[in-house]
């Protein structure tokens, strides 16, 4: 899985995490930390999985759970049209 941000959404770090802003929309998406971490992760090219594994290494979080957390921001991020997976 290739995962990109959509070419008019730039990412930028906040002290909690990570705001993606759609300069095209004039919208923006806040991500917590636990999401910036996914997010960099898929950006650097990290499968879901790695980004899970991540997740569970981190926080301590149970396998089924991060994969869980991974998918649902991959299919928020995509359905607001900012990245493409």
């Amino acid at each position: 899985m290739t995962f990109t941000l959509a070419p008019d959404v730039v990412p930028t770090d906040t002290e909690h995490g990570t705001v993606l802003l759609d300069e095209r929309r004039g919208r923006y998406f806040k991500l917590n930390a636990t999401g910036t971490l996914v997010l960099r992760a898929l950006l650097d090219g990290a499968s879901g999985e790695r980004a899970a594994a991540l997740l569970q290494e981190r926080y301590g979080i149970d396998a089924e759970r991060a994969r869980a957390d991974v998918s649902a921001l991959i299919d928020a991020v995509c359905a607001a049209r900012l990245a493409r997976a």
